[in-house]
């Protein structure tokens, strides 16, 4: 099996023992959950709306360097701090899809990372 590390420095580092993402058998992107810190590694200050617009540039800058789109995901998970979260990560989520979105999974959880209200992880097929 094919197992190549993808990094960039147009989304934060990982904060711990992973990778940002993982091309497994030369057809599959596996995209660690991408919270709202910066790039260099602060975290973004604000609402939810302002964290999601910070996941998905993460998101973005992950994919690109990999040579994929958003058109690329075929599933993702939004893990949230609370579901009243819901409607406005939807809307700032929803906008980046020029086409049909990927299948996706939204849960309500505990916590997250740094306190954020946002995660969100996928999976694209080159």
């Amino acid at each position: 099996m094919m197992r190549e590390v993808h990094a960039t420095d147009q989304a934060p580092a990982a904060i711990g023992p992973y990778s940002q993402a993982v091309r497994a058998s030369g057809n599959f992107l596996f995209m660690s959950g991408q919270i709202a810190l910066r790039p260099d590694g602060t975290l973004v200050e604000g609402d939810v709306r302002a964290q999601a617009e910070q996941v998905m540039l993460n998101m973005r800058g992950v994919l690109e360097s990999a040579g994929l789109t958003f058109d690329h995901l075929v599933k993702t998970t939004i893990f949230l701090s609370s579901m009243d979260h819901f409607a406005i990560v939807n809307e700032v989520y929803g906008a980046v899809f020029s086409g049909q979105p990927p299948a996706r999974s939204t849960v309500a959880v505990a916590g997250l990372p740094k306190g954020v209200d946002v995660e969100i992880e996928g999976i694209a097929v080159y």
